[in-house]
């Protein structure tokens, strides 16, 4: 089992993801913004995934940068990206080291097989 950090400005989206992950056994921590997300990492005592939209209010680039301070924060900390647009080179060359895209829209099994094949995060169920 993992703790996910989920954040997504699209509550729907947000709940849906949480849904899914907590049907597989994870624990689930949601964010609706980086600062939320932030936030959340600090008063977590353990987070090992942080699954985050790109975009985020309309900032094309929000995803990415929340992911580079998350890192600062937790070296080592996995990352997986979602996004509903097209992932250019020039995005992915910002990407943090070893993380992974997730084109929405996805299916819980797309998600699950994301977290296995990409990180080593198998479900419970």
């Amino acid at each position: 089992m993992a703790v996910v950090l989920i954040v997504e400005d699209e509550e729907q989206v947000r709940v849906l993801a949480e849904s899914y992950l907590q049907e597989q056994g994870h624990e689930t921590v949601s964010a609706a913004t980086a600062d939320e997300a932030l936030a959340a990492l600090d008063a977590a005592d353990r987070i090992d995934l942080l699954f985050t939209d790109i975009g985020l209010h309309g900032d094309i680039h929000a995803g990415i940068d929340l992911a580079k301070r998350a890192i600062e924060r937790r070296p080592g900390l996995k990352v997986l990206y979602t996004t509903g647009q097209s992932v250019t080179d020039g995005m992915q060359a910002l990407f943090v080291e070893g993380s992974a895209v997730l084109p929405k829209p996805y299916t819980v099994d797309q998600l699950q097989n994301s977290l296995a094949k990409g990180f080593g995060i198998e479900s419970s169920s």
